[in-house]
């Protein structure tokens, strides 16, 4: 199956793209963004990395002159942008791709788990029935693996990501895991969430997940709307939504994270964790 296959696009206007996996049908599909500058492309998130990401950016003609293969910059020519593939977080759904581009960003916090394929924190868990597709003849979900990637740009809080007629400022926002962030747009007042928030459940049950942190970031995530910095949001899945929703999905995790829901998420996570080491020794071995 070619990359023109795999994936899909749908543009939003102002230089930004949404790009899926058409043949991943999962709840943990998530949602790909790629971002136009004057001087640089983003690429918010890489999906699975089942067939080549870049390729298909330049086979569909989303990118201009300027990014080679796997986004190296042409020198020949006069090229144009090169391109950076930025990972909200390390999760196997968001970061399976990353090792097609030569420009790799993600935070310092997940920084040692990208460079060692640390399938464990990259949480990989992919079954047969969620790829109505596969890529290739005989591929197996078991045998999927979240590559070793080597950052070549470690990202930390307050970093800004400069496309020349945009800029994106990282926001550290764990929770969900340690090392997750938000990209915001200050300008045109759009945030891309990656997992920190959509609108669906929250999860923070998972390996390197908190919860205090998570209420933390989710009170940074009121404050923004509060001082009216954000009117969309460009989540890590499921559909775009507002500010108000944004206040909301924040306040309602907020208001359930007491004791309760503490005892509950650490029985859960006792379990992921034990089933994710399992699943994980199983394909190392």
């Amino acid at each position: 199956m070619s990359a023109l296959e795999w994936f899909a696009h749908k543009p939003l206007g102002g230089g930004i793209y949404w790009i899926q996996e058409r043949f991943y049908e999962s709840g943990n599909r998530a949602n790909i963004w790629l971002v136009r500058g004057s001087q640089r492309d983003v690429v918010i998130d890489t999906g699975l990395g089942l067939r080549s990401l870049p390729d298909y950016l330049h086979s569909a003609g989303l990118l201009g002159p300027g990014a080679g293969p796997g986004g190296a910059e042409e020198a020949a020519g006069g090229g144009r942008r090169p391109l950076l593939a930025v990972a909200t977080h390390v999760h196997f759904d968001h970061a399976g791709g990353l090792h097609q581009f030569e420009q790799v960003a993600v935070h310092s916090a997940e920084a040692g788990a990208l460079l060692r394929g640390d399938n464990y924190e990259a949480v990989t868990w992919l079954s047969d029935s969620e790829v109505v597709r596969p890529p290739s003849p005989g591929w197996r979900a078991r045998h999927f693996r979240v590559q070793p990637v080597q950052p070549t740009h470690i990202l930390q809080e307050g970093d800004v990501i400069n496309l020349g007629d945009r800029q994106l400022t990282v926001m550290h926002m764990p929770g969900h895991s340690r090392g997750s962030i938000c990209l915001h747009d200050r300008d045109q007042k759009i945030l891309f969430s990656g997992d920190v928030v959509y609108d669906g459940s929250m999860i923070d049950w998972l390996p390197y997940s908190k919860i205090s942190d998570y209420v933390t970031s989710c009170e940074r995530l009121i404050e923004l709307v509060d001082r009216g910095l954000v009117e969309k949001v460009l989540p890590g899945h499921f559909n775009t939504f507002g500010a108000e929703r944004l206040y909301r999905l924040a306040s309602n995790y907020i208001s359930k994270a007491g004791i309760c829901h503490k005892f509950s998420t650490c029985a859960v996570r006792s379990i992921a964790s034990l089933a994710l080491r399992v699943t994980n020794s199983r394909v190392s071995s």
